[in-house]
């Protein structure tokens, strides 16, 4: 038999299969699981894209609505995609500003995942006639991970959108 196996981290997942999944109205990082990254050796690349990510302003109450940008080389863990799903999800009623979002977002998985680098980039839409795109970037400590994110923050955004290609 191919693929993974219950000893390579599926016995500890909760939710994927969950018929019975609940849905978290408020900031739940706890719904975050991992499992174990069957491919350590090599580098690469784990990219989610959310384009329905919501938040609420933290003084107006007022809704805001993203694109969440999620990469990732990860070293020994990857995140399960349906507890990342959940998680985006409940910050539907969380109030922060979007660079606060997208920091807390980058946080939750480092302690989660311990990756070798990771990026997050929320795209918000506009409102009061601005948009406001935040990005923040990690990279282990005393590695090239940490050489790389120094680069792709420096060099991050070079050549800003146009309006219409939103």
């Amino acid at each position: 038999m191919s693929g993974r196996s219950h000893e390579e981290g599926l016995k500890d997942l909760t939710l994927l299969g969950n018929q019975g999944t609940t849905y978290s109205f408020e900031y739940a990082p706890e719904v975050l699981e991992a499992v174990d990254n069957l491919h350590p050796e090599r580098d690469y690349f784990v990219k989610f894209n959310c384009p329905e990510f919501t938040s609420l302003c933290p003084l107006t109450r007022q809704p805001d609505f993203a694109t969440m940008y999620i990469s990732y080389v990860p070293d020994k863990k990857i995140v399960e995609s349906k507890s990342l799903k959940l998680y985006l999800f409940s910050f539907r009623n969380h109030g922060d500003f979007h660079e606060d979002c997208v920091n807390i977002i980058m946080n939750d998985l480092i302690k989660l995942l311990d990756p070798r680098y990771i990026e997050v980039w929320g795209k918000f839409t506009p409102r009061g006639g601005i948009s406001i795109d935040p990005w923040c970037n990690y990279g282990k400590p005393g590695t090239k991970y940490e050489e790389m994110a120094a680069y792709r923050l420096m060099n991050h955004d070079l050549y800003p959108e146009k309006i219409d290609n939103r």
